[in-house]
């Protein structure tokens, strides 16, 4: 469970001692929206921020490790590439994508899985200023009896079982918003969703301490 420092954190900002808390984050990246409704909202990061350690590592592998990979690997895959070209070259007549039927459309969602895709709507607006409050991913979903609160730390990093700077960032009564969620998802794959009266929607995942996760999911899904 989350240390006796949330909890009290929570309780704190509440009034009263949480229904239900857990950590989690977007698990995608959150789509890019369109440049005068991101403009509306004051042009906020979209992105989560990163460590500095994370910089170094990427500067590293992509400027020693990749170019020693290339030098190794790519004359022998230039050849094969070529040879694999001359073998398959089609012949009078052949369909041109060898007989197996039209080429499927493999565009992906626009929304990525994150939310319902209307920018104007609450969890659209919501997610324009997902990582202004805080760079860091992890936010704080606490259900209290009339109202589900969400909350972060503003610092880059932070111990979601120790965190006790964490301010409320968004808050909306139950006649405005509700969780949906199921108990007994797979650990380390267990998913919710934020839903409004609007019609939109936000999922999150990622959840924090499996004990805070397992009691929050059968609150919302009971």
């Amino acid at each position: 469970m989350a240390k006796r420092a949330v909890h009290r954190r929570a309780r704190k900002i509440l009034g009263e001692e949480p229904v239900a808390l857990v950590w989690c984050e977007i698990r995608r990246p959150i789509p890019t929206p369109p440049d005068d409704v991101h403009r509306a909202a004051g042009k906020g990061r979209l992105k989560p921020g990163h460590h500095w350690l994370l910089y170094v590592g990427g500067v590293v592998f992509f400027f020693v490790v990749i170019p020693m990979m290339l030098i190794d690997k790519l004359g022998a895959r230039f050849d094969r590439l070529l040879q694999s070209r001359r073998d398959r070259r089609p012949q009078a007549g052949e369909p041109r994508n060898g007989g197996r039927g039209p080429v499927r459309d493999r565009r992906q969602d626009p929304t990525n899985g994150v939310f319902d895709g209307d920018w104007n709507l609450t969890a659209g607006q919501l997610l324009l200023r997902w990582y202004g409050h805080s760079p860091n991913p992890k936010r704080l979903i606490m259900l209290a009896r009339d109202r589900v609160c969400i909350a972060t730390s503003p610092r880059r990093r932070l111990s979601p079982t120790k965190a006790d700077d964490f301010q409320t960032v968004a808050e909306f009564p139950h006649d405005q918003a509700r969780v949906e969620g199921e108990a007994g998802q797979p650990r380390g794959f267990a998913t919710f969703r934020l839903r409004f009266t609007d019609g939109s929607w936000l999922e999150v995942g990622r959840l924090g301490e499996p004990d805070d996760a397992d009691h929050f999911l059968r609150t919302v899904s009971g």
